[in-house]
């Protein structure tokens, strides 16, 4: 360990969504649990999913449907090496072994989804200081490759780690009633954020609040990173609002994909871009959702400028995206999508070739 650096650039560089990916971290569903119940959990599971979540919690998901999730991450890192990206992957860690703070016990979830727990802006990966008490540890899964890339040049360095003692939860948190405005469950009491509450456009970071991101946590870490960057706090029409990345997602330079549910009128810093309404999910109702919405199809990963990755049996999706003129890549992932996320959910973009520059006016 003399040599803590390897000569070169950082192993770790990425400013866009849509820069030509390189290296990639794609996640995995060994041992996957339902979470511990919680307060924070309800504003955000789909409503037909809440008993099941309060009746199974600490106990794994359907073996069966585990093991066809984890063979369509492996059909889709097959793709990914298929089309020259690095595939790097996290280690199991125990997800139903309880743990505990000073002030409660949980168990875990997965290691699913390092879009939520790692946010990579530039040379730097920092680990998020999640809301959810069942996530606590999540990060520990991609420990290695965190110190892998550390002592390749990367900067690594960690969000405030949250007590999440009960302060950090509105007890009195009740679902909207149409035409109210939206009620989080977070308080500001400490921040915490999700990654997947963030999407990059070079020098600027569009951000939303959610059910796991305050505004406490997007202040530590609009300072966290300096002038370098400008965040934006975009508010949509989601009275449920979790990750940003089914609502508005940037494509390419002056190309955004939005949800036409929820984004009413086009943010005016995205003035001049070409706005495509994402089509109507046709995700079937007998399909088993747990954590999300249909609007995951909205969920795809840029390859580039113009590949894209989207879910074979999303035919309106893949004619969209061919008529709008990127390239599809089609893959299977309808099992996956059960478990709260897709494609962009999945992984996190280590390295994309290209530069710090200004996209938004």
């Amino acid at each position: 360990m003399s040599e803590l650096r390897r000569n070169g650039p950082s192993p770790v560089r990425s400013y866009t969504e849509w820069d030509p990916l390189e290296e990639v971290i794609v996640g995995i569903v060994d041992g996957a649990s339902f979470p511990q119940w919680h307060t924070a959990l309800e504003p955000v599971l789909p409503e037909n999913q809440r008993a099941t979540f309060r009746q199974q919690a600490g106990r794994p998901f359907p073996p069966e449907l585990v093991q066809a999730a984890h063979d369509e991450l492996e059909g889709f890192v097959q793709l990914l090496r298929s089309e020259g990206v690095t595939v790097r992957r996290p280690e199991p860690i125990p997800q139903r072994q309880p743990y505990s703070t000073l002030d409660w016990t949980s168990t875990g979830m997965y290691a699913a989804m390092p879009r939520d727990v790692l946010l990579v802006v530039g040379e730097e990966i920092i680990e998020c200081p999640l809301a959810w008490r069942s996530r606590y540890f999540e990060t520990l899964a991609y420990r290695p490759l965190l110190k892998e890339y550390f002592h390749g040049g990367a900067r690594w360095s960690s969000g405030p780690k949250p007590e999440l003692v009960d302060a950090q939860y509105d007890p009195a948190w009740t679902d909207p009633a149409p035409g109210e405005p939206t009620h989080l469950v977070v308080t500001e009491f400490e921040p915490t954020f999700d990654a997947a509450d963030f999407t990059r456009c070079g020098r600027d970071i569009i951000a939303q609040k959610s059910h796991v991101t305050n505004a406490f946590g997007i202040e530590w870490l609009r300072r966290h990173l300096g002038d370098r960057y400008r965040i934006h706090v975009l508010e949509f029409d989601d009275p449920h609002p979790m990750h940003i990345d089914a609502t508005l997602v940037p494509m390419a330079p002056g190309k955004l994909l939005i949800n036409p549910e929820r984004v009413r009128k086009v943010p005016e810093i995205f003035r001049g871009w070409d706005v495509f309404h994402a089509p109507t999910p046709i995700i079937p109702d007998s399909h088993p959702l747990y954590l999300t919405s249909k609007w995951i199809t909205m969920n795809i990963l840029m390859l580039d400028e113009h590949r894209v990755v989207v879910e074979r049996q999303d035919a309106p999706m893949i004619d969209a995206l061919k008529k709008w003129g990127f390239t599809p890549i089609p893959c299977d992932f309808r099992h996956f999508n059960s478990f709260g996320g897709s494609f962009h959910c999945a992984t996190l973009d280590v390295r994309r070739r290209g530069a710090l520059d200004s996209y938004l006016d």
